[in-house]
């Protein structure tokens, strides 16, 4: 229970990584939650700050560190009363070794609940393959994660990740959302599922929300989905 009863459990969400992403991350934590009234669902207290450097320019060292801005989130999310910290945005979890100590609450780690949620699919899975920031893909975020566990990560060549994943990720952060959006999204998952993906992750918040599940043959895991299931669960949710 991380320290709190289900009662007093507060669940901090530091966002703005992008607005949508962390918008639709609380949909998606209501919507998971099995209350059927508004007392039956969890305290949420929620810091979206979009000022948050650019994680992948950071991590290619293009612009500047963003741990400051998370420090500072967790610091105002900590005093707002939470009792953990869910980080719906992949790339910043790159930074959660460089805050975990000094956040002052404990951290739900979305890639590792990702690779755990993978294994209970079966000793079957052995091959994912990774829609994600160049950013993710170049911290190694789910390579390290999913070898944990046995599961091989398949990547998308230099020019279908410039080409396909982040302008695909790019155009649902300027609020774009329509089959020109989807379609190069699609067709990056399309070419890992031809080298024997046997799902695909859609390893940045925004990929979801471009890419339709229905557009690709094998299952599409929402790490979003996922984290938000673990805070259900660690929350006592009834």
């Amino acid at each position: 229970m991380d320290g709190s009863s289900p009662a007093t459990q507060v669940i901090g969400i530091l966002g703005g990584m992008g607005p949508a992403a962390t918008a639709d991350f609380y949909t998606k934590l209501v919507a998971l939650t099995p209350g059927r009234r508004d007392q039956e669902h969890l305290k949420t207290v929620i810091w979206s700050d979009p000022t948050v450097p650019d994680r992948t320019e950071a991590l290619l060292g293009r612009g500047p560190d963003p741990t400051p801005w998370l420090l500072n989130g967790c610091r105002v999310l900590r005093e707002a009363g939470a009792t953990l910290i869910a980080i719906p945005c992949n790339t910043a979890h790159a930074f959660v070794p460089r805050i975990s100590d000094r956040a002052g609450l404990p951290i739900v780690h979305m890639i590792g609940e990702v690779a755990q949620h993978l294994t209970r699919r079966g000793p079957s899975l052995r091959t994912a393959g990774l829609l994600a920031t160049t950013g993710t893909v170049r911290a190694g975020l789910y390579q390290e994660c999913l070898a944990r566990v046995g599961i091989d990560v398949l990547l998308p060549d230099r020019t279908s990740q410039a080409n396909e994943v982040m302008t695909g990720i790019l155009a649902v952060k300027a609020g774009k959302r329509s089959d020109a959006v989807g379609e190069p999204l699609a067709r990056a998952a399309h070419r890992l599922t031809d080298r024997g993906a046997q799902v695909i992750i859609g390893g940045c918040t925004e990929i979801p929300l471009g890419l339709p599940p229905q557009a690709i043959p094998v299952p599409l895991i929402d790490p979003a989905v996922v984290l938000a299931r673990a805070l259900v669960r660690r929350s006592g949710a009834r």
